[in-house]
């Protein structure tokens, strides 16, 4: 057996020792892809690979996979399997230091540290499903805070509805010198672009699906590096992304991501700018009268004051007013109070926002009344019948 083999297939007893923080690190962020409940048994394990002085843990749901490492001193190279949620749990009760982990017979894996002697049932290593390894040569880097950004500002807009499958992801749209990302659930569009990226080996477009479960994961990745850039990389099955040292793999969704582009307004030409902050108590407070099921309430825009208001059977009726100048003609329009909320907590709740209409028939755009050049921003919504 050559020498490249053996480094990325370790077998054999595995006994090493690693320190606790590191350690705690890295399963933090692995134990997120393990289900809680799974019918295969092996999939609530965690893989551990060590050699040359590092051990691999990888953890896997068969729709993604994270790949992640730390220091460690390597005794004896070798690979075991260990209950994911029960050993993360019993490490974070574990006192700073050193542990040691040595694989034993039936596959029951030693924990050691100072007063501490714990033994855990795994399984068999050879059970373990293939994880794909991450492809170098095709990957493309990303900008972590551009990324980041796109992620907060589009997951919230993502269907949950599973019979939509497509409109269970994101999409991520890359081009030589910017990049978007743009989510829908039929009802609302979320839309972000971000100019002044220089994106090497990118020409034309590449559209790409992220299922919202990956992007979830993402986001948590993103928030814990210190990297200033990512690697994305993909192949017909598999989207990869490279975040410091560790690897995220998800199963790629299939089919087509509508033409959200039919859907953007174009002479959404009444308009009307407010704070954030006071359009949100506004939004809250009235929201608090909305038919339940529904969340509806009603936009009112008249000579300079917007007016919000909703009424329900149960609760009875309720209506704020906003003071902000207006000169078109006077419109009244539905929308989703759940759906306005998520939109400008998304934007930090801060500055102000654009709300930008046509007629109550069509869809309503905000966007962050803000000077930034190179982001852009919007947020359309179906109105709703009152």
């Amino acid at each position: 057996m050559d020498e490249t083999t053996a480094a990325a297939a370790p077998t054999g007893n595995l006994e090493i020792t690693v320190s606790r923080a590191e350690l705690l690190r890295e399963l933090t962020a692995a134990q997120s892809v393990v289900e809680r409940k799974t019918t295969i048994p092996i999939l609530s394990n965690f893989l551990f690979e060590a050699a040359d002085d590092k051990l691999t843990i990888t953890a896997t749901d068969l729709d993604q996979s994270l790949r992640t490492s730390c220091v460690a001193k390597v005794k004896k190279p070798g690979a075991c399997t260990i209950p994911a949620r029960k050993l993360y749990d019993y490490i974070k009760l574990l006192p700073e230091g050193e542990i040691s982990l040595k694989l034993m017979d039936n596959h029951w894996v030693q924990i050691r540290a100072g007063r501490s002697n714990t033994k855990m049932v795994g399984m068999a290593r050879a059970n373990f499903p293939q994880v794909p390894e991450f492809p170098a040569s095709s990957a493309v880097k990303i900008s972590v805070p551009a990324l980041k950004n796109m992620v907060s500002k589009t997951i919230f807009a993502i269907s949950n509805e599973e019979s939509r499958y497509t409109l269970n992801g994101a999409l991520l749209v890359l081009k030589a010198e910017s990049m978007a990302m743009v989510a829908t659930d039929g009802h609302r569009l979320a839309h972000i672009e971000k100019l002044g990226e220089t994106l090497e080996g990118i020409s034309g477009e590449k559209k790409t699906l992220i299922p919202r479960k990956a992007l979830a994961e993402i986001a948590g990745l993103l928030g814990s590096t210190d990297a200033e850039t990512l690697e994305f990389a993909d192949d017909d099955q598999t989207l990869f992304f490279k975040i410091g040292g560790r690897v995220l793999t998800s199963r790629k969704l299939t089919g087509q991501f509508p033409n959200y582009e039919a859907v953007l307004p174009r002479d959404n030409t009444k308009f009307v700018i407010v704070r954030s902050e006071d359009l949100m108590s506004s939004i809250q407070r009235v929201a608090q009268f909305a038919d339940e099921r529904s969340g509806a309430i009603k936009i009112r825009l008249e000579q300079n004051e917007l007016k919000l208001s909703s009424s329900s059977t149960d609760a009875g009726e309720s209506e704020d007013t906003i003071e902000t100048p207006y000169n078109y003609d006077p419109l009244v329009v539905g929308f989703n109070s759940q759906y306005l909320i998520d939109f400008l907590k998304a934007i930090g709740n801060t500055g102000e926002v654009r709300l930008e209409f046509k007629d109550a028939q069509s869809a309503g755009q905000m966007r962050p009344e803000d000077a930034n050049e190179d982001v852009k921003y919007r947020y359309i919504l179906m109105p709703m019948r009152i």
